[in-house]
């Protein structure tokens, strides 16, 4: 898998509803552009989950690991190796650092139980001097009807705490 922006590289994208999709990988983008430094930014993403939890709507994400240790996943006792600092390969609730590039890239891979892959990606990019923009995506690899099922019966939800979480996140940059 390739990091950042090249990750669909070479393929083709269209738009059906809701997200992006190509060659069966669904992504699903927000974006937000902040007066937040590169560094705040990530120092927030890198604080993400354990005891300080998602920022938005940390109810739904404890019910989500709730209901992931009944169906036999991690749910989110395992919380995080240390409270501010991440390294690829860490667990993070029921995600795992895949790719990590500093002021850059956090890509977390789900190891909850769901029907197919799933990842959750933050790209910071700069914009100008004084702008920056944070991308987030959900990328969603569905295994057949169920998956499909599963995407589109919570697409609702993850709007709501995607938009949500992103704007919470610049935020938080923007006071640190």
């Amino acid at each position: 898998m390739r990091i950042g922006r090249s990750f669909f590289s070479g393929r083709k994208i269209y738009q059906p509803f809701p997200g992006e999709q190509s060659d069966g990988m669904i992504a699903y983008r927000r974006q937000i552009s902040t007066s937040a430094s590169t560094n705040d930014i990530f120092q927030v993403l890198l604080s993400l989950g354990g005891k300080t939890g998602w920022l938005y709507a940390n109810i739904l994400w404890r019910l989500r690991g709730y209901v992931d240790e009944l169906i036999g996943g991690p749910g989110l006792r395992r919380g995080r190796r240390v409270p501010s600092e991440l390294r690829i390969g860490d667990p993070l609730d029921f995600w795992r650092v895949e790719a990590l590039v500093p002021d850059q890239l956090l890509r977390l891979r789900a190891e909850m139980k769901v029907p197919g892959k799933a990842w959750l990606q933050f790209e910071i990019i700069p914009q100008n001097e004084s702008r920056v923009r944070i991308i987030q995506t959900a990328f969603y690899e569905p295994d057949g009807l169920l998956g499909l099922l599963y995407w589109y019966v919570l697409y609702p939800i993850h709007t709501v705490i995607f938009q949500g979480m992103i704007a919470a996140i610049a935020h938080k940059a923007e006071s640190l």
